[in-house]
């Protein structure tokens, strides 16, 4: 996979589409609900608004979302050309010197066009993730070949005071799940009941009292994504491991967090 043994220095970047994500969401919510009156579907949640994928609303929302997606694949690649060329700069040297190669880049909270084992028979399913990410198992014809053996790269990230994890996808997953896993630990507090709650000095003084640095643009950032406005994220990758939906594989800890 190429992180070899302790004490190598890794860069986690977590990004995605911004607010166009949200925007081509809210939108789709309006379409969707009115489409669903049409087509007589119900739902518990408006949450779970959904269409017919055929339907104009449906291959509407499925464009807005590849475009959002592309979006943030971009910004994902932005960040990491610089951060590669800060690297250099800092060690006084080249990115491929440094072998500074990208592990892997996933999407998540993404549909995604698969096949999939339904009442044992292969259908061809839209499998739309939220609040997870892809997960499959070794020797599935979607991964890429360095990966094989191992099964998919799962990227969880942790917050700015705890560790993140690097899983891999298993077979019982994809029987059970889709092939799909958590991609992190969730909000335990709202970005509102984070900001009322938390004082921005003392989480700034309990990083620095684990030897955290960080580069905040805004306060707000920092009691926003302060540890205790996640639940934790051990617990959540301890449940998946020992679901056999995903595979314990590689820890990090934080050193330095930026966040923009």
């Amino acid at each position: 996979m190429g992180i070899d043994g302790k004490g190598q220095v890794c860069v986690m970047i977590h990004s995605g589409s911004r607010g166009f994500g949200h925007q081509v969401a809210t939108d789709a919510l309006v379409a969707m609900e009115k489409a669903m009156k049409r087509d007589k579907i119900d739902v518990n949640d408006r949450q779970l608004a959904c269409a017919r994928i055929s339907s104009q609303e449906g291959q509407d929302y499925l464009k807005s979302m590849s475009a959002a997606a592309n979006f943030a694949w971009v910004n994902r690649s932005s960040m990491t050309f610089l951060c590669r060329q800060a690297f250099a700069k800092a060690f006084n040297t080249t990115p491929d010197d440094l072998d500074m190669h990208v592990i892997y880049d996933v999407s998540h909270n993404i549909a995604k066009t698969e096949t999939h084992i339904v009442d044992g028979k292969e259908r061809t399913l839209l499998v739309h993730r939220k609040g997870s990410t892809r997960a499959f198992p070794p020797h599935h014809p979607l991964i890429p070949v360095d990966y094989q053996l191992t099964g998919q790269p799962v990227l969880i990230g942790g917050t700015m005071g705890t560790c993140s994890y690097v899983l891999t996808g298993t077979e019982q997953g994809m029987h059970e799940t889709f092939g799909s896993t958590c991609h992190g630990a969730g909000r335990a507090l709202s970005r509102a009941k984070s900001r009322r709650n938390i004082d921005y000095h003392d989480v700034l003084d309990r990083l620095q009292q684990q030897g955290i640095s960080i580069r905040v643009a805004s306060p707000k950032l920092v009691m926003e994504e302060a540890p205790e406005s996640y639940k934790n994220v051990t617990d959540v990758v301890d449940t998946c491991h020992a679901a056999g939906i995903s595979k314990k594989c590689i820890k990090l800890r934080p050193i330095a967090v930026i966040k923009g």
